[in-house]
């Protein structure tokens, strides 16, 4: 992976030498990930002008939540732990001769910023804006690896649960045991909060879980990630409890399923983010669901849960070869409750098939 990183670092480094300057600050921990192979707690990542190191205030433990750091970058272990690891890398940066130092101002504190201006006063400082988070967007073959493997676990952990008995457990219980599930299968942990909704909850975009306990007849919506190498994915599905769905069940439930579908069809090389979600979004608009739906039919997964694209009204930007997305319309009728379909899928031409589906679940609306 040495050569990945390196490469990695060198396409930043092309486009902060476009920029007009030659050393860049990364402090965004899923990009030090990114471009460093770990993100210790509170390190840095300096791109400099004569070499690359990774500031940390501890050695890192090559723990799966961190990652292990590239074999051919340095690590520079700082001497004391509660010094700032942005203003030793902007020190080391003036030390390689450098004059100017692209920043990620999106993520330094005004208070950082600061600081690294006072300790670098001859030190020109830029913005390096969202440069990693566009580099991210489009995965390789290793990092969709790693999303494969993460919806396999998430798939796994969802079907054991489907199995068991779930009448008169409350959501909470069942949002712990399905994260317990992902660690036991290989998981590095859950990719977000676990969200299980019934009944009236069900459905809802990012429901906490509650004491409320399943009931006969309830839909019961879930929504949950694994998280494989630091990589996360999602899937959300949607089931009755104990007896066969009622009539507006099984008409709620048809709509989000068409919805879906649509949103999943669209996803193709060259397509407009916006047309993803107007795709998706149309077919619950022409059912007369227009108010209360998501902000966004889906978003990019990687090293975060929620990164670029946005497949979203107002999105700007067109769809590529290799980027991973989740589809996740969903529709909640107040004091009745609502469903949500969610899947993780790769953008793929449809030379090769067109998009792969990561999360395999049945889609079906079973009656457990």
């Amino acid at each position: 992976m040495s050569e990945v990183y390196a490469a990695r670092r060198e396409r930043l480094r092309e486009r902060c030498a476009a920029g007009g300057s030659a050393t860049a600050l990364v402090t965004r921990p899923a990009n030090v990930r990114y471009l460093a192979g770990a993100a210790p707690r509170g390190a840095v990542l300096l791109l400099g002008s004569s070499e690359d190191l990774l500031f940390c205030g501890a050695p890192p433990s090559g723990e799966a939540d961190e990652g292990r750091p590239d074999e051919a970058l340095r690590v520079q272990v700082l001497p004391r732990a509660a010094a700032d690891a942005a203003v030793a890398a902007a020190d080391a940066a003036i030390a390689q001769g450098a004059d100017s130092l692209a920043v990620e101002e999106h993520h330094l504190t005004v208070t950082r910023h600061r600081a690294i201006g006072s300790v670098a006063p001859g030190l020109r400082l830029a913005d390096l804006g969202g440069a990693v988070e566009q580099l991210r967007v489009i995965k390789d073959e290793e990092e969709i690896s790693c999303l494969r493997i993460g919806a396999e676990i998430a798939d796994q952990a969802l079907g054991e649960l489907l199995e068991s008995i779930l009448v008169g457990r409350t959501e909470r219980h069942l949002a712990l045991e399905l994260e317990r599930r992902l660690v036991d299968h290989g998981a590095d942990g859950p990719a977000f909060a676990t969200s299980v909704g019934t009944g009236p909850n069900s459905g809802r975009r990012g429901h906490r879980p509650t004491d409320r306990r399943v009931e006969e007849g309830d839909f019961l919506s879930v929504c949950l990630g694994a998280t494989y190498r630091g990589y996360r994915c999602e899937i959300g599905r949607t089931f009755v409890i104990g007896t066969s769905p009622a009539d507006w069940q099984i008409e709620l439930y048809d709509l989000v399923f068409a919805a879906q579908r649509a949103g999943r069809e669209a996803l193709v090389p060259g397509a407009a983010y916006r047309d993803v979600d107007r795709a998706a979004r149309q077919v619950l608009d022409s059912a007369g669901h227009t108010e209360g739906l998501p902000a966004l039919t889906g978003h990019g997964v990687g090293l975060e849960i929620d990164e670029d694209p946005q497949l979203a009204p107002a999105a700007m930007g067109k769809l590529d070869t290799c980027v991973p997305v989740t589809v996740e319309p969903g529709v909640h009728l107040p004091g009745r409750g609502g469903v949500r379909i969610d899947d993780t899928l790769v953008v793929r031409p449809e030379a090769d098939g067109g998009p792969e589906l990561l999360t395999i679940t049945t889609k079906e609306l079973l009656a457990l």
